[in-house]
């Protein structure tokens, strides 16, 4: 079942059209990434979810309901431009926050305990927002985006300002909403996040959508029949079937080859070939990462 759908949303704004048509559908409990370069249309997108601003044409559903004022409630909501008030104490700003999403003062003091002694802030609960540091900042943001415990999670750029050890940690923290059945919108440039993150994806270019699906299958689809061969031997004689690319010498006798199928040939034909001429030591089909996709269809100007 799909928490949110969108069905051909569209936003102008004057003469610029910042989605053009897109629909999309995000699977309950999963890591969904939205993906796109500047301006490609993903922050409109985010702000008609959040119901910041209205679309002009078609419509999102939420848990197969129209979108209306009451989802607010059931979304947490954390924007790539951080906005805690400076000058407010952690605590207290926690628990504003919280009683704006609902919650009872009792409720909200023993999730606030809960999560600032799960980030190692519990000793800056009476500390000005204006005193941490940025990683610190990041953290209580992310802290009030989940203290509603939302069925839905939209992270724009969540590990911006985070060093490697926090950005593991914040990482940690997604997958674990997501196992206890939270369902995440993650908005990224960081390709490699998305590789660790995320079960599906969708591509927004020049406000439309390019291509969407599982991130296994795309990568599939995306596989170009190259192989990276190490061995021991001449690689000589290949069959019309196989182009050798590249060969490189790497270290004790071994070499390592770059090899193009050719049609449909298979990798069991490439061994056969192989096993014959050379001795093996590793073959590996070339997938494409996402960083990779992202890349080709960007630069290439799919539309």
């Amino acid at each position: 079942m799909n928490i949110l759908e969108a069905h051909n949303v569209t936003k102008n704004y004057a003469a610029h059209r910042a989605l053009d048509d897109v629909s999309i559908e995000i699977p309950k409990q999963s890591i969904f990434g939205l993906l796109g370069p500047n301006g490609a249309g993903k922050t409109t997108l985010i702000r008609i979810i959040n119901q910041i601003i209205m679309s002009d044409a078609g419509n999102i559903t939420i848990n197969g309901e129209k979108l209306e004022p009451k989802h607010i409630q059931v979304i947490g909501y954390l924007p790539e431009e951080r906005g805690l008030y400076k000058k407010m104490k952690v605590g207290e700003q926690l628990m504003y926050l919280a009683q704006l999403k609902g919650l009872s003062n009792a409720e909200a003091r023993k999730r606030i305990k809960h999560w600032l002694d799960r980030m190692g802030l519990s000793e800056w609960a009476g500390k000005k927002v204006e005193d941490l540091s940025k990683g610190m900042a990041q953290k209580i943001q992310f802290i009030a985006t989940v203290l509603h415990e939302p069925e839905l999670l939209i992270l724009d750029e969540p590990f911006s300002g985070f060093d490697p050890v926090n950005a593991n940690l914040i990482k940690d923290e997604i997958f674990e909403l997501r196992d206890k059945g939270a369902t995440v919108i993650f908005s990224t440039h960081r390709m490699e996040s998305v590789e660790q993150l995320c079960d599906d994806i969708v591509l927004i270019n020049k406000s439309k959508k390019i291509l969407d699906g599982t991130k296994s299958e795309i990568k599939k689809s995306f596989k170009s029949g190259k192989y990276n061969v190490t061995y021991k031997g001449a690689m000589a004689g290949l069959s019309t079937n196989f182009d050798l690319v590249e060969t490189k010498e790497i270290e004790d006798g071994m070499s390592e080859s770059l090899i193009q199928a050719q049609g449909d040939h298979n990798p069991n034909d490439l061994i056969k070939e192989l096993i014959s001429r050379v001795e093996v030591h590793s073959f590996v089909e070339v997938i494409p990462s996402i960083n990779d996709i992202f890349i080709q269809i960007v630069e290439g100007g799919e539309s």
